[in-house]
């Protein structure tokens, strides 16, 4: 009896907090374009505007100079591996990873938000580790 009720209080959770954790997830679109340096592939989750930090250059700039930056950056700064290290949020998801390039390590954080539906990247932020 006591197992039936576990079971039964186990589903009911995982009922109720599953949506929360569905939106959480970061895209795997999004990862795969950090591990490979495809700015085109990143950018294709921006905002239309973006708040953008790379290293020491700080902007809130429309989608496609974001692109280009990041481009920019990665032809600099080749990706060899990235990771999220830590995930969360319920109406809004944040990640932060850890990025192995050709010329050092850098932390990667950044913020999602719905709009229409659809999950965007509202804040992008890379820096030394």
């Amino acid at each position: 009896m006591k197992k039936q009720i576990g079971s039964v209080l186990f589903f009911l959770a995982w009922l109720i907090l599953s949506p929360a954790f569905a939106f959480s997830q970061i895209p795997q679109q999004l990862v795969a374009g950090l591990k490979s340096g495809d700015a085109k592939v990143v950018a294709a989750q921006f905002n239309e505007t973006i708040e953008l930090v790379v290293l020491d250059q700080q902007l809130v700039c429309p989608k496609v100079q974001a692109e280009q930056i990041l481009a920019d950056f990665f032809k600099n700064h080749k990706p060899m591996n990235f990771a999220i290290s830590h995930q969360g949020g319920n109406d809004s998801s944040y990640a932060i990873g850890k990025m192995t390039t050709s010329n050092g390590n850098f932390r990667i954080y950044f913020l999602i938000k719905s709009k229409e539906e659809k999950p965007q990247i509202v804040q992008l932020r890379i820096d030394k580790d």
